[in-house]
């Protein structure tokens, strides 16, 4: 059975979504709304729920669940409505978003605007196996860390929105090994993931209402970032955060601004 984790905490309206076996989830913010929906790929509606769900990505929930895909609660991560920058119990303060790997290690970025500013890498056990956590502008410091992933080369990569940046990480050790900030020149990242084959970034930018599409740099060199192409959205449609799907390469994009979520599909040659 499919099983997922959201990132709880906020009062806003929000989408977020993970693929699963051909199904997403969208997660919004609200008191009197259903939290979790779920959708085919093509947009089929299957089921909602909405117990135990704190109100997802924010300023109240402090925690992290995981679910299965009919939304009985697996486990819990951090205190919740408490917000904290400890590490035994482990605590958090607005995370953001997480990444799961196929070995069910866990990569969080926790710090959409609180306390923390820091990248957390878990076991699929919950052990901690290495951490970046400061504010700051220097290397391995971060300024609202918003979304993390992971490219087939074993790269760890970060949207460090206040910072106008992405950084990047070895994912074994957390070593760090470069930073993009040439693209970013108007507005820092706020999501980014890669295509199913590797070899392209999709980043969003929220405000500019963009979808980037980066060239990924070959092992052994991260370099600057290139722009290959580019999705401009409508005005105040704030593409907030995205998944692709692995099976399709098809992008699916949370719009806090026009509340919805699109899904765009790649060309055929």
């Amino acid at each position: 059975m499919a099983r997922f984790w959201l990132c709880a905490s906020g009062t806003v309206f929000f989408l977020a979504f993970l693929i699963l076996h051909s199904r997403f989830s969208g997660s919004s913010r609200g008191d009197n709304i259903q939290k979790v929906l779920v959708f085919t790929e093509d947009g089929y509606f299957l089921r909602a729920w909405n117990y135990t769900v704190d109100t997802p990505h924010g300023s109240f929930g402090h925690t992290i669940k995981k679910y299965n895909s009919f939304g009985d609660l697996v486990q819990v991560l951090g205190t919740p409505g408490k917000k904290g920058t400890g590490l035994n119990p482990l605590q958090f303060d607005n995370p953001a978003e997480l990444y799961v790997e196929d070995t069910g290690d866990i990569y969080i970025v926790d710090g959409d605007g609180g306390l923390n500013n820091r990248l957390i890498k878990l076991s699929q056990d919950f052990m901690m196996l290495w951490l970046h956590g400061e504010n700051g502008t220097g290397p391995a410091k971060f300024n609202i860390p918003h979304s993390v992933t992971v490219d087939p080369s074993g790269r760890v990569w970060v949207a460090d929105r206040g910072n106008k940046r992405i950084q990047v990480f070895d994912k074994d050790t957390g070593v760090w090994l470069g930073a993009w900030n040439n693209c970013f020149t108007e507005e820092g990242p706020s999501s980014v993931r890669f295509t199913p084959d590797g070899k392209y970034l999709i980043i969003a930018q929220l405000n500019l209402s963009r979808l980037l599409f980066v060239a990924a740099p070959p092992v052994g060199s991260i370099g600057y970032c290139s722009v290959i192409s580019s999705i401009q959205l409508a005005d105040q449609v704030l593409p907030h955060l995205l998944d692709i799907s692995g099976k399709t390469g098809a992008i699916y994009v949370a719009e806090i601004g026009a509340k919805q979520v699109q899904k765009y599909v790649p060309l055929k040659s």
